[in-house]
């Protein structure tokens, strides 16, 4: 079972019509789209994750309940706003953010029971929470939660520079994470932040994914490395796609044994990349998530040297 914990958030995905300028709302959070995914790739999953007492946290609960989740844990902070991300997307289909994050609820999570604990093979946090002590602090606990309880944490980089004082910073705290977690995954873009040489040293006795957009995906692991091709597709909103990729790679490593299997690992990512990139046809990142026949059927496709 994939447990996913961390920011559930309204994507409010912009377009231009005519002289005026519309917002289209959508549930987001890359935890929460991560395991919104992995449960229709086929995988047990659950989520944990905190919203405001408003509207948009009304919808977002209401929203969540109607996935299907294994396990679903979204407490209500009265105090707080629910955080929202104003998406700018372009005509090629990629998308760039704006958060709104006063006073959120994003951060203020509840504790993950030691009953979930046990029944997670896997542990995926999100980085949002990150950007504030309170956040770090519950991150860093959780890790420590996880390992005594023998299961593996897996950490999404998700870099997002407008939610720090500074890049120095930014990569300082993630770092912390980073060298608590199993399973890591970095963007072509984050794998320069963090430079290649540190993120080798990960790789040495961590799983580390590597998402490179039309080309495909990488896996880091035990001193070696491999590009794995992705299908041809025409993204319409690239929103969520690392997300779904990442969450095809853990519905695939779910109770799969250590060290991994390379022969294994390509497969995992072949698939992965799959999930990906047909999340970019359709807005928003949960609405239009492919289901586990579609994703294979165009993976045997692929396998059998049909156009990809």
């Amino acid at each position: 079972m994939i447990i996913c914990v961390g920011e559930i958030l309204a994507d409010m995905i912009g377009e231009k019509r005519g002289e005026a300028f519309f917002y289209e709302r959508k549930a987001g959070g890359a935890p929460f789209n991560v395991a919104c995914a992995a449960k229709k790739f086929g995988a047990r999953t659950g989520f944990v994750g905190c919203v405001g007492d408003d509207t948009i946290g009304g919808f977002l609960k209401d929203f969540a309940r109607s996935r299907g989740l294994d396990s679903l844990d979204i407490s209500v902070d009265e105090g707080a706003n629910t955080t929202l991300a104003f998406v700018d997307i372009n005509a090629s289909g990629e998308r760039s953010f704006c958060f709104y994050r006063k006073n959120t609820a994003d951060y203020r999570l509840p504790e993950v029971s030691d009953e979930l604990l046990s029944r997670a093979s896997i542990v995926h946090i999100g980085s949002l929470m990150l950007s504030e002590q309170r956040g770090e602090k519950y991150a860093l606990s959780l890790c420590r939660r996880v390992h005594e309880a023998n299961r593996r944490v897996s950490f999404d980089v998700n870099f997002r520079t407008d939610i720090f004082r500074d890049v120095k910073t930014a990569v300082e705290t993630y770092k912390r994470i980073l060298e608590q977690a199993d399973i890591v995954k970095f963007s072509e873009d984050e794998l320069e932040i963090f430079t290649r040489e540190y993120v080798e040293r990960l790789a040495k006795d961590k799983l580390v994914c590597v998402s490179l957009g039309g080309v495909g995906s990488m896996w880091m692991y035990g001193g070696e490395s491999k590009v794995i091709p992705s299908i041809s597709v025409k993204p319409v909103d690239t929103t969520g796609a690392g997300d779904a990729f990442f969450a095809g790679v853990l519905s695939g490593l779910d109770g799969l044994e250590c060290p991994y299997d390379k022969g294994k690992l390509d497969k995992i990512f072949a698939f992965a990349n799959v999930c990906g990139a047909l999340n970019t046809l359709g807005r928003g990142a949960i609405d239009n998530l492919p289901d586990l026949e579609t994703v294979n059927e165009r993976l045997r496709h692929m396998e059998e040297g049909g156009a990809v």
